[in-house]
């Protein structure tokens, strides 16, 4: 294990110093530490939203459902498909108004649309609080990783604070362009690593995919089909989650101000259209949860069944690579998360709702701070409070989901308003926090984020049918 656990160290280490020097040529004020300075081309958009994307929710929590849970697994595989084809049609929209307004966040476009400070500030909040399980799962999905390369010889802590400690560090001096920068050698990573082993490990046990299908279905007829291995996840519980994560993909705050950092509208939905292609690679990590159940079953935690497989199969030095690959994906999208978390709490929070008249230099000073203490929030809950990894992740999509009537009516119905749009907002919430902590989420075999989301477009339009919508925002 000393081989995997210089790789995955060294690739570590490696992408942090590329993240620290990326942003040495740059002046770092607010616009260029959150979007890069709006100058991003084709390639580094696809790798950006790539990296926020494809994290350790796709090594681990993919295969883990796969493997534990089996049909309702297939709803990751769809709704990516489904966001791409909204952001062709939204986020250009979107773009221009940002570039427009020099919009950095999107609370600034709750801020600006509605003429109203206050609803900005709730969004930061909400959005905060979404991304801290987020990035809770990075960090957990890291120390799960290591863990297995080292065969239990290196505490997931002592990974996860290491990791905590350079992801700060590039955050800090080189904002997103650093993460862009690493974003490439995760992809490069990410993408060799599930091929090898999505293509491999079927063959390697079975003599092929379909083999491998054929010996899942005799085995565990019911599997593949809903609600497989689950009691409550069927067919409502599947299209009630397809569409709230598909309406919710870019409605995460990090995804949402990435867009702003395209050069122009064309980068965004060429973007739109080469995003599929990175459906493949989670078809791929399918297989490896389906061959994991039949080549090692009895897992105690689904999660692990990407890394134990990989573990079982090959040699060190190549779990060293995916060790590597997993913990650099963790990498990417937990400094993204915490750049924009900590910018919400400086720009929105603290500047919009305590301190109008704070300059830029202090906000910007401000944030790099929040970035400490946003990530120590998240490594106290991954340490102290673990949790499935899907779980955590859709839960973040119930609160995020929230935001879509405001931003989709505001950008293309003019007849909306401020004060339908925050009734909506708060209803939905609402209604998601008395269904999960009432533990009736699913409610009536439909996912409690959607039935929050369906709550809130319904207040949001008929309260904005009632009320006048402001004369300022958008011109």
């Amino acid at each position: 294990m000393n081989v995997a656990l210089i790789i995955i160290f060294a690739a570590i280490v490696l992408s942090s110093l590329v993240g620290i020097f990326a942003g040495r040529r740059v002046k770092m004020n607010l616009e260029n530490w959150t979007v890069g300075g709006r100058k991003f081309g084709i390639i580094i958009i696809w790798l950006l939203m790539a990296g926020e994307i494809y994290t350790t929710f796709t090594f681990l929590g993919a295969s883990g459902w796969a493997y534990s849970k089996g049909a309702p697994a297939f709803y990751i595989l769809i709704y990516g498909a489904l966001a791409y084809t909204l952001s062709f049609f939204i986020l250009p929209v979107l773009w221009k108004v940002g570039k427009r307004y020099g919009l950095l966040t999107q609370p600034d476009f709750f801020v600006k649309r509605y003429d109203s400070r206050l609803l900005g500030i709730v969004v930061a909040l909400i959005g905060v609080f979404c991304i801290i399980p987020y990035l809770q799962l990075q960090l957990k999905g890291l120390g799960l990783i290591v863990e297995v390369a080292s065969n239990g010889a290196v505490n997931p802590e002592v990974a996860i604070g290491i990791s905590f400690i350079l992801t700060c560090m590039f955050v800090y001096t080189s904002g997103i362009k650093g993460a862009a920068w690493v974003a490439i050698i995760k992809d490069i990573m990410m993408i060799l690593a599930v091929f090898i082993v999505g293509i491999g490990v079927p063959h390697i046990y079975f003599g092929g995919i379909g083999k491998m299908f054929r010996t899942l279905i005799e085995q565990k007829p019911n599997y593949l089909v809903f609600p497989g291995a689950t009691q409550n996840m069927g067919v409502l519980w599947i299209m009630s989650t397809l569409l709230l994560t598909g309406l919710g993909f870019y409605m995460w705050p990090h995804v949402f101000g990435s867009a702003f950092s395209a050069k122009s509208a064309k980068i965004i939905k060429r973007n739109a259209i080469i995003m599929p292609f990175y459906q493949i690679p989670i078809l791929l990590i399918f297989m490896v949860g389906f061959t994991a159940l039949l080549a090692i079953p009895g897992l105690k935690d689904g999660d692990m069944a990407f890394m134990a497989l990989v573990n079982k199969t090959y040699p060190s030095w190549f779990m060293g690579f995916v060790g590597a690959a997993g913990a650099v994906t963790a990498m990417v999208p937990s400094a993204i998360l915490v750049l924009f978390a900590s910018t919400l709490v400086a720009k929105n929070v603290i500047q919009t709702g305590f301190n109008p008249e704070m300059s830029e230099e202090k906000v910007m000073t401000l944030s790099r701070f929040m970035v400490l203490v946003i990530m120590t929030f998240a490594l106290v809950f991954a340490i102290f409070f673990p949790n499935e990894l899907v779980p955590l992740l859709i839960f973040g999509y119930d609160g995020v989901v929230q935001f879509f009537p405001g931003v989709v009516l505001g950008l293309f119905w003019k007849r909306v308003s401020r004060t339908g749009v925050f009734c909506g907002m708060i209803a939905g919430v609402s209604v998601i926090l008395v269904l999960i902590l009432g533990k009736r989420d699913p409610f009536l075999g439909i996912n409690a984020g959607f039935v929050g989301f369906m709550v809130n477009a319904l207040i949001t339009v008929l309260v904005s049918l009632k009320t006048k919508p402001e004369t300022g925002g958008f011109k």
